[in-house]
């Protein structure tokens, strides 16, 4: 079963967020939940939970209307971040995650679904590929400090 995240109480959305991001603090971790659920039409946010419901899964998404490398169009939705706890790996809980972000997408005007993963991921790349996204382009940034 996957439910739509309505509130910072969601059950499992916060664990399941720390287990991707373990170094953000989880102040930090509630204050971005909020803003993604005060605004239902530019964030969503789904929990998957096994028939115990227990929380093995959850996925973030926005609405992005600035230029997304690789895309034709605007708006986009842009996968934030998606987390399948290890036990519940390759049984299809990622694609039903994402089936339920590509529902939502359409009903807000998107188009194209995009993404991206560091480089040197390629357990990132090879999920990405599983799930129907295409590489479109690889990119290095750069930065140079004017202090």
């Amino acid at each position: 079963m996957i439910e739509r995240c309505a509130s910072v109480q969601q059950d499992g959305w916060l664990s399941l967020r720390q287990a991707l991001w373990p170094d953000c603090a989880r102040e930090q971790h509630l204050s971005e939940m909020s803003l993604f659920c005060a605004s239902p039409g530019r964030y969503a946010e789904f929990v998957a939970y096994a028939s115990s419901g227990k929380a093995i899964g959850f996925i973030e998404a926005a609405v992005r209307t600035d230029y997304v490398n690789g895309t034709r169009f605007s708006p986009v939705v842009f996968l934030e971040g998606i987390y399948v706890v290890p036990e519940a790996r390759q049984k299809g809980v990622a694609r039903a995650l994402v089936s339920a972000v590509e529902r939502w997408a359409l009903t807000v005007g998107c188009r194209e679904f995009a993404s991206d993963a560091s480089v040197e991921n390629q357990l990132s790349h090879t999920v990405h590929r599983a799930l129907g996204f295409q590489e479109t382009e690889r990119v290095v940034f750069f930065r140079k400090s004017l202090a």
